[in-house]
């Protein structure tokens, strides 16, 4: 037995694709327009691939034939878990979208931007510790508690969620790394115990929807989706990983011995 499983009407699903759209074609002139300028640096095209890359996996769980099947499989559900949660934020995190804004906007907007960025709301959620209660914390809630089976039924709800989902993925992606400016740095060490607090978390979640199996799907898809979950979730995490003690290394090792590894 299936819950009135919620889909996107086509006009909403219309308005994501324009969405995705208009923000691709956004980049891309904001990093032809700023590269057009002698006095900056050329913007890497990796970054715009991050950024493509970033938007399509989000956009794929709205729309197309993996947002339809996702609403009656379990996995392919916890698979856009992990494209919209943890994938496309990491991805976008890595596009630098605020670097590219502050260099395209006129100063006076610039710093109007680095000041908001210095503003103790902003400090308090890109906190780690917040931004991990916020991305993991939501995910408990979601899984854990009857959320999970009201989202099918409110769309409203399922918009929500899934907005929540993004957006605390991301705040949790450059809580970590400090790819953007950061006006406010909370140390390597501190950033690495909430990040083991809150890889452990995860894991824990996805081995009891494992064990407690959830209503309304078989629960062999819901052993899939949870295994999914665990081992995909660590993929993207060791990705983390990987950047955060890079960017550790390279703040920490002598300058001499960083710029013998870079250039070899």
């Amino acid at each position: 037995m299936h819950y009135d499983q919620q889909h996107l009407p086509p006009a909403l699903q219309i308005l994501v694709g324009i969405i995705a759209f208009s923000g691709a074609i956004g980049y891309l002139i904001l990093m032809i327009r700023t590269n057009r300028v002698r006095r900056l640096k050329h913007w890497p095209g990796r970054r715009l691939f991050f950024w493509l890359s970033g938007t399509l996996s989000a956009m794929l769980v709205f729309i197309g034939p993996f947002a339809e099947a996702a609403h009656h499989d379990f996995r392919i559900h916890m698979a856009g878990h992990l494209l919209l949660g943890m994938l496309a934020p990491l991805l976008i995190a890595l596009s630098a979208p605020v670097t590219l804004l502050l260099r395209a906007l006129p100063v006076p907007a610039a710093r109007r931007l680095t000041k908001a960025l210095r503003h103790p709301i902003a400090r308090f959620y890109r906190n780690p510790v917040t931004a991990s209660v916020l991305n993991i914390g939501g995910l408990w809630l979601l899984y854990a508690t009857p959320l999970f089976q009201l989202m099918h039924h409110h769309l409203w709800l399922y918009l929500l969620i899934h907005v929540h989902v993004f957006a605390a993925g991301y705040l949790f992606t450059i809580s970590m790394l400090y790819i953007d400016p950061a006006p406010h740095r909370c140390s390597y060490v501190f950033r690495t115990i909430v990040f083991i607090c809150a890889l452990a978390a995860h894991g824990i979640l996805s081995k009891s929807i494992y064990a407690d199996l959830l209503p309304g799907f078989p629960p062999d898809q819901v052993r899939e989706g949870a295994m999914l979950m665990y081992y995909g979730g660590d993929l993207v995490d060791l990705v983390i990983i990987i950047l955060l003690f890079h960017g550790w290394y390279r703040d920490t090792a002598p300058r001499h011995s960083y710029q013998k590894i870079e250039s070899s």
